[in-house]
């Protein structure tokens, strides 16, 4: 017997997806109404991914069969599988959902006033929005492995029209294209692989395929199609060295739009991570994938980091910053995959169970923190019309509540106690150490030029003697600083109660991600 919150995996992708296709209709009622339904649709599907992670977290996996009599009998009679699209949301998926419903939703009411001084029609931009919103969400509940082809592909088209927004200025259509480019090129080498699969096991359901994989041991297909889906994945993830989209794009789009890039591409970590795990699981020969995303995760966050320092723009720097803190997740994760390897099922040595803490902690950080940094660039843009490092100063003057902002994200970003960015950083410290002392040698001396980084970016744009063209520029409007304020709080809550959000949110989404009989179950039971 159901009950309405088995419903909600569901109506959390529906909401934003219907609120998005009357957005043209609603707009017709002007600006306001369109920018409450919009703010309305995403607040609810916020809500909705917080009861299907209550709910995951109070009794495990929930499923619905998209079509089904009863959504939650999967396998119709007389079938061995699932034929419908399928959702299975675990832990680590509600977990994915959590920061893309976030972000759309701040997205949403830093945008009130944010297009104002353009004078640019809006309702495009709030459909797009919607509708990535729902993209996101089923991309990370989805239990099969076409769908999760086509909810990225979804996320990734709507992505492109909002990262060439601003048209006019011609750069962000050459963003677009590029991200455009390479998103079809991913797109590409995931479909093959999906393909592969197919072929060989006759299923798409995750735990399907899984569970055959398990029985027939891994074959040639198995690895070539796991080597297309890695390098699909990195590539939309933004690693080193398939991050050349990542600066273009996320300089180029709206500054709250960036903030959002910054979580989609997290989904596609959070992809990589399913595959690796729940997908291949213990069918993976030895620890060689695991020692392929630690040093995909050494060379993100080291070259990422050297690169940001020699921007002059403000969103570029911030940009080379992300690709270089994707690192940290990487390392963290792949020293937890070395560490699952290592020994028998079940038998995980602690140090890769707290590295995988570490990084998945640092996912939800990392979306909060550098989702300030993108903010107040866009606060600061949207007061001076000015990118370049160069040509700013003297902003705490003007923008006393945005500089404070920045601090706390530059604090976060660098690993500062008592921020998030401290927390999840120092778990991964800990742990890497035990595998290999180099690695967190290497971590800590990214944080460091990191810091030094930002110091030099606060100098620049909010110290020194008094600039005359800035003199009255004044502070953002109520919106923007609502959204930055959201975000600042998270990241000083998350700093000084890390355990609690490590034991309330982090910890589920490890369990269920190395717990592959957990997954399969899901689907077969």
């Amino acid at each position: 017997m159901m009950d309405y919150i088995d419903y909600a995996p569901i109506l959390a992708i529906m909401v934003p997806l219907l609120a998005g296709f009357a957005t043209p209709l609603i707009a017709r009622l002007g600006e306001t109404a369109k920018k409450v339904w919009t703010i309305a649709g995403l607040a609810i599907a916020l809500t909705l991914v917080l009861v299907v992670f209550a709910r995951v977290i109070d009794v495990g996996i929930m499923t619905y069969a998209t079509g089904a009599a009863v959504p939650t009998e999967l396998i119709p009679g007389g079938m061995e599988q699932p034929i419908r699209v399928v959702l299975e949301v675990d832990g680590m998926g509600a977990f994915a959902a959590l920061g893309i419903t976030l972000t759309t939703f701040l997205a949403s009411i830093f945008s009130w006033r944010y297009f104002d001084e353009t004078g640019m029609g809006t309702t495009g931009f709030y459909t797009l929005l919607l509708l990535l919103g729902a993209a996101g969400i089923a991309f990370a509940f989805t239990g099969d492995l076409f769908n999760l082809f086509v909810f990225i592909e979804l996320s990734s088209i709507t992505a492109i029209g909002l990262i060439a927004f601003y048209s006019y200025r011609g750069r962000p259509n050459e963003a677009a294209f590029k991200f455009l480019l390479l998103s079809a090129v991913g797109a590409l080498m995931f479909l093959i692989a999906v393909g592969f699969l197919y072929g060989q096991y006759n299923a798409l359901s995750i735990g399907v395929v899984a569970d055959r994989m398990m029985e027939t041991g891994l074959g040639t297909i198995d690895k070539l199609a796991l080597a297309l889906m890695v390098g699909s994945l990195a590539m939309k993830a933004g690693a080193v060295p398939l991050h050349m989209w990542v600066p273009d794009t996320y300089g180029e789009a709206p500054a709250h739009i960036s903030m959002v890039l910054v979580t989609l591409s997290q989904l596609s970590l959070y992809a990589l991570f399913r595959i690796s795990f729940s997908l291949y699981g213990v069918n993976l020969d030895g620890a060689t994938l695991g020692w392929i995303i630690v040093i995909l995760g050494l060379l993100t966050m080291f070259i990422g980091v050297m690169l940001a320092i020699i921007q002059k723009t403000i969103k570029r720097l911030m940009a080379y910053h992300a690709i270089s803190q994707t690192g940290y997740m990487l390392l963290g994760v792949g020293v937890g995959l070395v560490a699952l390897m290592s020994g028998e099922i079940g038998e995980m040595p602690v140090y890769g169970y707290h590295a995988m803490e570490g990084g998945i902690f640092h996912i939800i950080n990392h979306a909060i923190y550098k989702g300030l940094l993108f903010l107040t660039a866009g606060a600061i843009i949207y007061k001076t019309n000015v990118r370049s490092l160069n040509d700013l100063g003297s902003l705490a003057r003007e923008m006393p509540f945005t500089s404070i902002a920045f601090i706390i994200g530059a604090a976060a970003i660098a690993g500062l106690p008592p921020f998030n960015g401290f927390a999840s950083k120092i778990l991964i410290y800990e742990s890497v150490y035990a595998l290999n002392p180099f690695l967190t040698a290497v971590a800590m001396l990214v944080s460091v030029i990191t810091l030094a980084s930002f110091v030099k970016v606060f100098q620049s744009t909010f110290l020194g003697p008094e600039k005359s063209r800035y003199k009255g520029v004044g502070e953002v409007p109520t919106s923007m600083k609502t959204a930055m304020f959201v975000l600042a709080a998270l990241t000083v809550l998350f700093g000084l109660f890390p355990d609690l959000v490590v034991d309330t949110i982090v910890a589920p989404a490890v369990e269920a991600l190395i717990d592959q009989t957990g997954y399969i179950g899901g689907i077969l039971e």
